[in-house]
């Protein structure tokens, strides 16, 4: 097969312009001030938007610790 058409050096760097890596967006636990990703529950105090604690592996962890 012959290539048909070359992609010039511009576009091809436009397409890739859309793989480079974000940050992260962290938020800030209401209960305990840790950062937190958003949508989930945090990983120390196992609060979701100041709901019911939910448990956590830190708290599992605890528990066996203190019988």
């Amino acid at each position: 097969m012959v290539q048909m058409k070359r992609h010039t050096s511009s576009a091809k760097n436009r397409r890739r312009s859309q793989l480079s890596l974000s940050p992260k967006t962290l938020n800030k636990c209401q209960k305990c001030g840790k950062t937190v990703e958003p949508h989930k529950a945090c990983r120390f105090c196992g609060s979701y938007r100041t709901n019911k604690p939910v448990s956590t592996k830190a708290a599992k962890v605890a528990k066996k610790i203190k019988k």
